[in-house]
C-alpha cells in the first residue's frame, strides 16, 4: 500500500482538494480526500506542498513506432506501399524498450497513456492502439486497448505519397475518398457473404484479412480515426462514414474554428493537434491556439495531442497552458489532456482522473500543472514508481 499526503490534489473529475491524501493498494486508487487516514504499514510519498493530478493521456501520437534517436532503421509507421493497409498493425510497429526517446520523454513528462496509431501516408494505414508508457520486456505488456481504431487519412499525405510520388491512385481527393469507399465497400459485401453461408462453409468466402479488419469499423466497435487538417477534408470523412455508418474522430481538426458548430452538431469528437511546431504544408495554414476555445463554446468534445514524433510529446502540458492563454477555460484545458482524451479513447473507465479504483497513475508536481516553469518531480503508473527527478 502507498499514501499520497499532503498535496493540493487535481482529481479533474471532482474538482481540486486542498491538503488532501491518497491511498494506492494493488495499483489502483481507493480512497481520496482531504481527511484520509493513512495505514501505519504504508509507504507514505510527503507531497505537502506539492501539486498532484492524474497521469497524462496522448489522444494521438506515433512514440516507439516512430522512434526517436534512431532513425531510418526505427521508422515503422507508414507502410506506404499500397495506399489502404487496413491489415497493419500499430502494435506490431512499436519498441517497448526504455531507451527509445519517445517513450522516455513521456515518462518524464508524466504522460501515463498514449494512443500510437500508424502515419497518415496511407488513406487506411491500419489500427491504433492504447498503451500505458511503462517499457515492458514486450509490447504487449503495455497494452490496455487493442485495437483502439482504425487510421484513415484525407489531404495533402495520400496525395503525395500516391498520386505524385508512385504515379497511381490517388492523385486526388476524389480518389482518396473512392479508396476509402472502395474498401469498406468490399467489406459490407464480404459480411453479407460470410453471413448468407455462415451455414455452409464450403460456400464461405476466403479468409481476408484486409478486410476482417474492417469488419469492426463496420460493426461499430471501433472508430475510423480520421487524419485531416481542412474543413472540407473532414467534411468528406464524415459522409464516407455516414453512407456506412460508421463512427469516426477527427484528428489534428486544424481548422476546427471553421466548422465547430458543424462538428458539434453531429457529435463528431475532435483531437486538435500538433500546435508547437511550424506550418509545413498549405492545409496548416490556419494553425492557431484559438481553436480549441472556440470548438469549446461551440460544443465540440475535443481532446488536445501533440502528433509526437511530430513535435516532442514533452509540449502536451504547453500545449493546453498555450490554449488557456487564447481563452479556453483552465478546467477544459486539463481536461483536454487528462479525462477527455481517455473518454475518446474509450479508456476512462481506467484513466484520466483520480477517482476510486481506477489505475493509480500520477504526476507529482512542484507547481501549477499547466505553468511552464513547472517541474515534474515524481510519475507512478499502476501505482508504481516509473519516474523521479
Amino acid at each position: 500500500m502507498k499514501a499520497i499526503k499532503g498535496a493540493k490534489i487535481y482529481t479533474i473529475s471532482d474538482g481540486v482538494i486542498e491538503k488532501g491524501s491518497i491511498l494506492i493498494e494493488d495499483g489502483k486508487f481507493t480512497k481520496i480526500g482531504a481527511r484520509v487516514k493513512i495505514p501505519s504499514n504504508a509507504e507514505v510519498i510527503d507531497a505537502t506542498g506539492k501539486v498532484v493530478m492524474p497521469g497524462l493521456v496522448e489522444a494521438h501520437c506515433h512514440i516507439g513506432i516512430f522512434e526517436e534517436k534512431i532513425g531510418w532503421a526505427g521508422s515503422d509507421g507508414n507502410e506506404a506501399t499500397d495506399p489502404a493497409t487496413p491489415q497493419v498493425r500499430a502494435l506490431d510497429g512499436i519498441k517497448a524498450n526504455a531507451d527509445e526517446g519517445g517513450l522516455e520523454a513521456a515518462l518524464k513528462t508524466g504522460v501515463t497513456t498514449a494512443q500510437i496509431l500508424p502515419g497518415s501516408a496511407n488513406v487506411i494505414g491500419g489500427t491504433g492502439v492504447v498503451i500505458k508508457t511503462t517499457p515492458k520486456v514486450v509490447t504487449d505488456e503495455m497494452v490496455i486497448k487493442n485495437p483502439s481504431g482504425m487510421k484513415i487519412a484525407f489531404g495533402e499525405n495520400p496525395r503525395r505519397v500516391y498520386g505524385e510520388n508512385q504515379k497511381k491512385m490517388p492523385s486526388t481527393r476524389m480518389g482518396v475518398a473512392g479508396v476509402l469507399r472502395e474498401w469498406l465497400q468490399k467489406t459490407k459485401n464480404y459480411m453479407e457473404k460470410k453471413e448468407k453461408f455462415k451455414d455452409e462453409p464450403e460456400k464461405m468466402p476466403e479468409i481476408d484479412l484486409k478486410l476482417e479488419a474492417l469488419i469492426p469499423v463496420l460493426k461499430g466497435e471501433i472508430p475510423l480515426r480520421a487524419h485531416a487538417h481542412r474543413a472540407d477534408d473532414v467534411a468528406t470523412a464524415v459522409r464516407v462514414a455516414e453512407e456506412f455508418g460508421a463512427m469516426m474522430s477527427w484528428e489534428h481538426a486544424t481548422e476546427g474554428h471553421r466548422i465547430a458548430a458543424w462538428i458539434a452538431e453531429k457529435g463528431i469528437n475532435a483531437v486538435w493537434g500538433p500546435s508547437l511546431m511550424a506550418r509545413p504544408k498549405w492545409e496548416m495554414r490556419e494553425l492557431n491556439f484559438e481553436t480549441p476555445k472556440i470548438m469549446h463554446e461551440a460544443g465540440v468534445k475535443f481532446a488536445i495531442q501533440t502528433d509526437a514524433v511530430g513535435s516532442t510529446i514533452a509540449f502536451l502540458p504547453l500545449c493546453a497552458g498555450m490554449a488557456v492563454k487564447h481563452g479556453l477555460p483552465y478546467d477544459v484545458a486539463l481536461r483536454a489532456i487528462t479525462l477527455t482524451p481517455a473518454e475518446i479513447l474509450g479508456v476512462s473507465d481506467r484513466v484520466g482522473s483520480i477517482e476510486k479504483g481506477k489505475d493509480a497513475d500520477v504526476r507529482i508536481l512542484d507547481g501549477d500543472p499547466l505553468e511552464l516553469r513547472t517541474k515534474v518531480e515524481m510519475v507512478l503508473i499502476d501505482g508504481e514508481v516509473v519516474y523521479k527527478a
